[in-house]
């Protein structure tokens, strides 16, 4: 049953584009409604997904083909999703859709900031479902538009080289610099890491992995780092530093089904660009510890904190909640809980 409501809509979303407004406000409706579906809220999804359409636009339509001889050219631009689109459908329908995942993942890791992280985001949550066994012509459809959009829209961060220090993820996110105008859009504020003072050498600093368990181990340290942080340094861009917790838990829960050789590779690219957003929007102070929230206190704290973010309606909290849930479940850090309630404080429902 659940199954099928997902299909559902992702049928319905698929009809739409990856973004929408002027201002290319990223479409967040596939993801969370796998969220929803996976918590146990698929009561919930047809009314969510009814209001959510309201502000999507359509799917761009086809300006060219896509293929093997000219697929780099058409990499980070926005214009063609709807080429990409195509191309990945068409791809999926050929191979298996683990291969197609770990030949375009390899190729696509260099422009992981894609739509804010939201470009591996999605592509995350549809490997989820997916790896749960729900493969499906819609999921794979799905797979396919998160494929695309992350191809049309890709974009680097400044690369400071490989983890090889002895900071855990905690420390290396204390530790990282803030660039000198936290003002302006992305890729102004992430202009200012070129030369930045202590850039390279915190994001280098952090302890490198020589397994796929401690790659793993290293994942999930930094979404926690990150989810705690957020409790502390949210209020700096509520909305763009939710992303710091949320695309890192993307690439850990893809990592089953992609080579081990990807692995470290994956690490390095979604660490130096969780860096690069705390370092551009986490402001340098944390907020006054007694105007935080608490963690619930309930018998099923997850519950309490999963049924609050359903209740909010927000995309960005439903999907943050989410990790944060993960977070307690993995640590049993009551911050993390707290984290996904300041969450809902800051962004409006």
């Amino acid at each position: 049953m659940a199954g099928g409501i997902l299909n559902e809509a992702y049928e319905r979303f698929h009809r739409t584009g990856p973004e929408w407004g002027e201002d290319q406000l990223t479409n967040h409706g596939p993801m969370a409604v796998e969220v929803l579906v996976r918590r146990g809220h698929a009561d919930r999804v047809d009314g969510w997904v009814a209001g959510y359409l309201r502000r999507l636009d359509e799917l761009p339509g086809r300006t060219g083909e896509i293929g093997e001889a000219n697929w780099a050219e058409a990499l980070g631009d926005g214009r063609r999703v709807g080429d990409w689109a195509a191309f990945f459908a068409r791809r999926l329908a050929e191979e298996p859709w683990r291969r197609v995942l770990a030949v375009w993942w390899a190729r696509l890791l260099p422009g992981v900031l894609a739509g804010t992280t939201h470009g591996v985001i999605r592509v995350g949550h549809v490997v989820r479902a997916l790896l749960a066994g729900a493969e499906s012509p819609a999921t794979l459809t799905e797979l396919a538009h998160g494929l695309a959009f992350w191809a049309a829209r890709s974009r680097a961060v400044p690369m400071a080289g490989d983890p090889g220090g002895a900071l855990d993820p905690h420390l290396a996110m204390d530790a990282l610099p803030r660039v000198p105008e936290q003002v302006g859009n992305v890729a102004s504020r992430l202009g200012q890491l070129s030369g930045l003072p202590g850039w390279e050498a915190t994001v280098t600093g952090l302890r490198p992995a020589a397994t796929p368990e401690e790659i793993r181990t290293r994942l999930a340290d930094l979404v926690a780092a990150a989810t705690l942080r957020y409790l502390s340094h949210g209020h700096g861009s509520p909305v763009l530093l939710v992303h710091t917790a949320t695309a890192p838990n993307a690439v850990l829960h893809a990592l089953p089904a992609l080579p081990q050789e990807l692995w470290a590779p994956s690490l390095t690219a979604i660490w130096t660009t969780t860096a690069a957003i705390f370092s551009g929007y986490a402001p340098p102070e944390p907020a006054p510890a007694e105007t935080l929230p608490a963690a619930p206190s309930g018998s099923d704290p997850v519950a309490d904190v999963l049924d609050r973010a359903v209740a909010h309606g927000d995309e960005h909290v439903i999907k943050f909640t989410d990790t944060a849930a993960e977070v307690y479940t993995r640590t049993g850090h009551p911050g993390a809980l707290a984290a996904s309630l300041h969450a809902a404080a800051l962004i409006g429902p």
